[in-house]
């Protein structure tokens, strides 16, 4: 078989096919591979005038139809089924030939194969791609880590078939090894707390005012048109507009409210515990889909746990909805600066050097969380790249100040009237906390003295120190 594809994709379920469609639609030749032939044979027949394919029933004859170095891709599940597919493609291949794991690995997984296949001579690419199987066709985020050497065999086909935003391609190289899937999944979090917002915010509005889903909607339509500007918003718009087709009423009503979660919100968060960041937002959306899940828990609760609530009577309408518009978009700021900080934590803990500007303009196309304030973020790291809290930006100071107000009130009477905003809440206590010239951690650092001699600080002078608590209780220098 004469080697002239330029990359190929094995695993051709629903986002590989797409990304190799994509592909070929953008002019490249690509080797198709699936380890049951019959997905293989579809994508030809059903796609095959979309561009030029190479179909290949065996690994060993896929893998000879590319030109060096190979580039291929790997659209398999997570985790083991991924591992055998490496497995089987390293005797194949020769060295400077690349690997890239386009799905939705764990990071240190990447990062273990990154150093496997690199004692072969080959490049391993962790490669986060965002945007479900729409942006895998039509034009994804990409974000690309492993060596800076594999990126330019990657880049000018990344950059070419991801989204393009004002010209500029939703792709950049990340950072070494598990960099991009370290990056996709933070993306995921953030997302977490994202559509946990939004989903409060339906709620608030729903309890508030009595709208129905699709008033609801009509609020969510304008929101659009405004600094909420989203792929999320406007999906939202969508959902509480749609009319379920069997009982002809609101869609959204007749939906199970139990979220569902692959783990990449848990992987997040795991992370962030193991790096000493705070991630409220994202923490509270990963357990408030776990708490929706809890049905026993919830049967026992449902009419036995008292409220002791208010009745939520809301005098001004618009001014409610407007509280609500406010507190969205500071508790969304919230989300975002600590997911950046995340990103900035563990690009310093594996020498990744990620540039965090970049990821908010790749992130502006393309992906789940593609919003028009990423703008914004990207332009507030372009002002001062080391920038240590997004909130201390000029930018979104002034814009979360401008709504710290409304949110206060939101969190507030949701409070009194009994309705969860664990994530609003949560990032209006986040942005009290950072603000803060003193927090208690004093009280619960002398606790951890008196309990077991862990030491203090002190505001007066230098130096680690203990208190002899169950004695004299005098302090000694450590």
């Amino acid at each position: 078989m004469s080697a002239r594809a330029q990359i190929g994709v094995t695993g051709l379920a629903v986002m590989g096919r797409n990304l190799a469609r994509n592909l070929a639609r953008n002019g490249f030749t690509v080797a198709v591979h699936n380890r049951s032939a019959g997905r293989m044979q579809s994508l030809l027949a059903d796609h095959g005038d979309e561009g030029e394919f190479i179909g290949s029933e065996s690994l060993a004859d896929f893998v000879a139809s590319l030109e060096r170095p190979r580039k291929i891709i790997v659209m398999v599940k997570a985790g083991g089924p991924t591992d055998a597919v490496i497995d089987d493609l390293v005797p194949l291949l020769e060295e400077g030939d690349i690997v890239i794991d386009a799905g939705n690995a764990h990071f240190p997984d990447t990062r273990r194969r990154e150093a496997a296949l690199r004692e072969h001579g080959l490049h391993f690419v962790g490669t986060g791609v965002s945007g479900g199987e729409e942006g895998a066709l039509l034009g994804p985020s990409i974000m690309p880590g492993g060596s800076a050497e594999s990126y330019t065999w990657l880049g000018p086909i990344f950059e070419k078939i991801a989204a393009q935003v004002d010209g500029v391609p939703c792709c950049t190289y990340v950072g070494a090894d598990g960099a991009g899937h370290f990056v996709k999944m933070v993306h995921n979090g953030i997302e977490y707390a994202d559509m946990q917002l939004i989903a409060e915010a339906y709620d608030l509005l729903k309890q508030g005012l009595g709208a129905s889903a699709a008033e609801i909607g009509e609020i969510f339509a304008e929101w659009n048109t405004g600094d909420l500007e989203s792929f999320l918003i406007e999906i939202t718009a969508g959902v509480l507009a749609h009319t379920d087709p069997v009982t002809g009423g609101a869609f959204v009503d007749v939906v199970l409210d139990q979220a569902e979660q692959k783990g990449t919100g848990r992987w997040t968060v795991q992370n962030a515990l193991d790096l000493g960041v705070p991630i409220t937002g994202i923490a509270e959306a990963t357990f408030a889909r776990a708490l929706s899940g809890s049905v026993p828990q919830r049967a026992a609760a449902a009419g036995t746990l008292p409220a002791h609530a208010g009745t939520w009577d809301v005098i001004d309408r618009d001014a409610f909805v407007e509280d609500v518009r406010r507190a969205l978009y500071a508790s969304k700021v919230v989300a975002y600066s600590q997911g950046f900080d995340q990103i900035a934590a563990a690009s310093a803990e594996f020498g990744w050097d990620i540039d965090r500007g970049a990821m908010a303009r790749i992130w502006r196309g393309g992906c789940i969380i593609r919003a028009r304030f990423l703008n914004r973020i990207t332009e507030a790291y372009e002002r001062d790249a080391h920038l240590p809290l997004l909130l201390a930006d000029e930018y979104f100071t002034q814009a979360v100040g401008d709504g710290v107000t409304a949110w206060r009130r939101i969190v507030a009477q949701a409070a009194l009237n009994g309705v969860p905003t664990p994530a609003f809440s949560s990032s209006l206590a986040y942005y009290d906390g950072v603000r803060a010239e003193r927090l208690p951690a004093n009280l619960i650092q002398a606790q951890r003295d008196f309990f077991g001699a862990h030491t203090y600080r002190r505001t007066d002078r230098e130096g680690s120190f203990h208190t002899q608590w169950t004695t004299d209780r005098a302090e000694v220098q450590e």
